[in-house]
């Protein structure tokens, strides 16, 4: 009877595992999304993909407190603690047949978080750039009028001249 109710939850896992792939995918692609709504500027476009990701968190955030009740109840039928039921303590404890589709689950889990932190590092890299252009950019606007005079105090550090050059520009 264990047995059976042990299947049945393991069932339940790969369920969500299914489910964590598929967030898994779906935010791969929105990593893209974002990457050329960014180089677009398409400031509306970002708004209603925010709002999506928002929406969707709700979701995935009960898979994973599903996810969490089932390694739970395992870990009371295997009588250990929760942190020890991982995807390889499954592997070992089941019967081929189930063994098999845990091992693929969790070589495509690790595939795609490969890929995801990939994505991830390119996208935080786009950002970065972006926002070091834009200070040069605004930098390189403001310190257009400076005179480039250096003011020294009595106590010999320096005084930033407040003399600017303001010219009435049109981008």
């Amino acid at each position: 009877m264990v047995a059976i109710e042990i299947e049945n939850k393991i069932d339940e896992m790969l369920e969500c595992l299914d489910r964590d792939i598929e967030h898994i995918q779906k935010n791969l692609s929105r990593l893209n999304e974002l990457r050329s709504l960014i180089i677009k500027r398409d400031d509306a476009a970002l708004g209603k993909l925010l709002e999506c990701i928002q929406g969707d968190s709700e979701s995935y955030k009960n898979n994973e407190i599903k996810r969490q009740a089932i390694r739970k109840e395992l870990a009371d039928y295997f009588a250990c603690g929760i942190e020890h039921i991982t995807l390889t303590m499954l592997e070992n404890e089941l019967p081929e047949v189930k063994n098999n589709r845990v091992y693929n689950k969790k070589t495509e889990l690790k595939l795609l978080i490969e890929k995801f932190k990939k994505e991830y590092a390119s996208t935080i890299i786009l950002v970065s750039e972006c926002s070091r252009f834009n200070k040069l950019l605004i930098k390189s606007i403001f310190d257009l009028g400076k005179t480039g005079s250096v003011l020294y105090k009595a106590n010999g550090t320096t005084k930033e001249h407040n003399e600017t050059a303001f010219v009435n520009m049109q981008l």
